[in-house]
């Protein structure tokens, strides 16, 4: 799934959200995996202090943690980088 397509569908409910287009969302924002421990996947913006934790439940990621992904997204005003689109 493209980038766009992606965010439009985080910005449509994100319950429906899987894991890996959480993540995916996440690095198409410049996001990168710092870490990971146990269930909680840390991610870090180079320019941003605030971190970012996903976590997987069932195959999809977390709705408080979509949705704090997108408030972070807003505040900044981050856009999406694109590079490949897959």
């Amino acid at each position: 799934m493209n980038k766009q397509k992606l965010l439009a569908k985080a910005l449509a409910g994100s319950k429906n959200l899987r894991f890996t287009e959480a993540i995916a969302l996440a690095k198409a924002f410049g996001y990168r995996l710092a870490r990971a421990k146990g269930s909680h996947h840390i991610f870090v913006h180079p320019k941003i202090k605030e971190l970012i934790n996903l976590q997987e439940v069932g195959g999809k990621a977390k709705p408080y943690q979509v949705r704090q992904l997108l408030d972070i997204v807003e505040r900044y005003n981050l856009s999406l980088e694109m590079g490949d689109e897959q």
